[in-house]
């Protein structure tokens, strides 16, 4: 009896894992939306680049925060030919002056399918060379790949003060 109890109990909690999970997943798919909503306001030009890359990933909703260290971290939706194959998170470590913190979207499109590879393999590290440009009208026209790879940024809210050294990891799941 004990033993049923145990298992029946473990699945409950696993099931309600997934539950809250999958609830996570839809509410980052439908963030992600309406972040390239706002980035196309700003920007209507960055359609091209969304109709045209290989593949990119829309993180609606980044924290960043430091104080000399800092960090920031986020989760999105990966799209390749503009379908939905997955999720993913990115976490970033700096070091540097910098004081305070931010809430933005990140968009990164990848050029090709190898630089899209790198990343659905983890192995898309950004550092320092790989500088994100702010989303605004127009930014896209002049957006150039680093390595098969643009990024663009639209703060959301908040303060931050920086002048850092650091690089953005990502990790993918598939869907």
């Amino acid at each position: 009896m004990k033993k049923l109890t145990f298992t029946f109990f473990f699945a409950l909690i696993a099931l309600i894992g997934f539950a809250q999970s999958e609830s996570k997943d839809k509410q980052i798919e439908s963030d992600s939306q309406d972040a390239k909503a706002a980035f196309l306001e700003d920007d209507p030009s960055m359609q091209e680049l969304f109709d045209s890359s290989y593949g990119y990933i829309i993180l609606p909703n980044v924290g960043k925060g430091g104080l000399g260290i800092g960090g920031a971290a986020g989760n999105g939706v990966a799209y390749q030919g503009g379908s939905k194959i997955g999720y993913a998170k990115m976490t970033q470590v700096t070091i540097g002056f910098q004081a305070g913190g931010q809430a933005y979207s990140e968009v990164v499109f990848f050029e090709d399918q190898e630089a899209f590879d790198r990343f659905k393999t983890s192995k898309v590290e950004m550092s320092a060379q790989v500088s994100a440009v702010a989303a605004a009208s127009g930014a896209s026209l002049n957006a150039k790949y680093v390595d098969g790879v643009a990024v663009f940024t639209r703060t959301k809210g908040g303060l931050m003060y920086e002048a850092s050294v650091g690089g953005q990891q990502f990790k993918f799941r598939e869907d």
